[in-house]
């Protein structure tokens, strides 16, 4: 079973940082394939934030490139560090495999997600 497993949302205040992680299984044919995350509050449909393909090619949504990064390490494991937090921000971020960062279609491996809250 192909699963994704997001960590390190929280609690931020307005101008704060976090780092979220999104860890696959290991020797995964997921390590093939583009990575992203994608962010929903209520409401809404899931928005494309950021993805990372397995070469390093990266892709992100307009309002947010000055402020979050994407990366990826072991072929399992992604990273979105997320500088100048904003209220805005929040919203339940989902980790998602198998899709095309460059149009933002989505893959069908999601994570259960994590929740991003930034207030004062």
């Amino acid at each position: 079973q192909e699963q994704l497993v997001e960590s390190g949302g929280g609690l931020v205040q307005p101008g704060g940082s976090l780092r979220l992680s999104c860890v696959g299984p290991k020797e995964s044919m997921l390590s093939a394939y583009p990575w992203a995350w994608f962010r929903q509050v209520p409401g809404k449909g899931r928005e494309f934030v950021a993805g990372i393909t397995p070469d390093g090619g990266t892709r992100y949504a307009d309002s947010v490139k000055e402020r979050f990064a994407v990366s990826r390490e072991n072929g399992h494991t992604m990273y979105l560090h997320i500088n100048s937090l904003e209220p805005e921000d929040t919203a339940v971020y989902y980790c998602n495999a198998g899709g095309n960062i460059w149009s933002s279609r989505p893959g069908p491996y999601w994570g259960q997600g994590t929740q991003v809250t930034v207030c004062s």
